[in-house]
């Protein structure tokens, strides 16, 4: 049912289960998917309760009615006089070029014009694409640690047509995941990206058939629930840090010793107790045969 202050309470749906996932749905079918402010806060405040959730371990983000997400709503910038703000003056940390979204410059994780893409998500998130994950949605898609992908599925920079710029990370995850010169390609062209081209560039970790992306990202959830939570989100923490934030080599690497031999007496004496007890003998995995 929409009111006054929310014609739109659907737009952003949470599931959780008692095992510790969290799916996290954008459901705007009448536009694709396409983000506008208040689906950015929805967007933003689901993750937020995410992470604050010590019973959630593993996030599935998605996309409803087959479309992952469309980006930036178009309708919306388009209701926006570029005009408005000639001539004002603004403090050192407020955006100054046109109002197609009031947000601030960046500053942390605060919000950005789609919502959570500023955020680097403290726990396990894996992204379920099914249909398009273009312009913003391609952002989106990024905050990821994983992306399962239908095999119909196609990425791009499609707002490169319209003028409208990357500005909610594009530019800086992209580049990271598929490396400098394929991201220059998908950012220079704004071409289509297939699911079969970007499980080659590691864009896509899993391609599955369609209508398959959640059920086969559930399973995957599932699986890094069985793994000793502190250890894996350590090395994941690490690996963020390596990628991001090391002011050098030798940075990367201390982050890396001075966090992981914090667990060695929390998880990792109790893992090996495991294994000399005959867990996991001759590299067989417990959950191998459910997925």
């Amino acid at each position: 049912m929409t009111s006054p202050t929310d014609p739109e309470p659907n737009a952003v749906q949470v599931t959780k289960t008692q095992s510790g996932i969290t799916t996290i749905t954008i459901n705007r079918p009448s536009r694709r998917n396409a983000i506008d402010g208040p689906t950015g806060r929805k967007l933003t405040d689901a993750f937020l309760a995410f992470e604050s959730d010590n019973t959630q371990k593993i996030a599935i983000f998605y996309g409803a009615n087959g479309t992952f997400c469309a980006g930036f709503d178009l309708h919306e910038v388009a209701k926006y006089d570029s005009t408005e703000d000639k001539g004002q003056t603004t403090s050192e940390t407020k955006y100054t070029g046109p109002r197609i979204a009031q947000h601030e410059r960046v500053q942390g994780r605060n919000i950005g014009p789609i919502g959570p893409s500023r955020m680097q998500i403290r726990k396990p998130v894996i992204t379920a694409v099914s249909g398009y994950a273009v312009a913003g949605g391609l952002e989106l898609s990024l905050l990821g640690d994983m992306r399962v992908v239908e095999e119909d599925a196609v990425f791009g920079v499609f707002c490169r047509r319209w003028g409208v710029p990357l500005i909610d990370g594009g530019t800086v995850r992209l580049q990271a995941i598929i490396g400098f010169g394929r991201a220059m390609d998908m950012i220079l062209t704004g071409r289509p990206v297939g699911a079969t081209e970007a499980l080659s560039w590691g864009l896509a970790n899993r391609v599955v058939p369609k209508g398959k992306a959640l059920e086969e990202a559930t399973k995957l959830a599932t699986q890094l629930l069985s793994f000793p939570q502190v250890c894996m989100n350590t090395d994941r923490a690490s690996a963020y840090y390596a990628a991001f934030d090391a002011r050098s080599f030798e940075d990367a690497l201390g982050f890396e010793y001075d966090h992981g031999v914090k667990v060695i007496g929390e998880e990792s004496v109790k893992g090996a107790a495991r294994f000399s007890a005959g867990a996991g003998r001759h590299g067989k995995f417990e959950f191998e045969g459910n997925l």
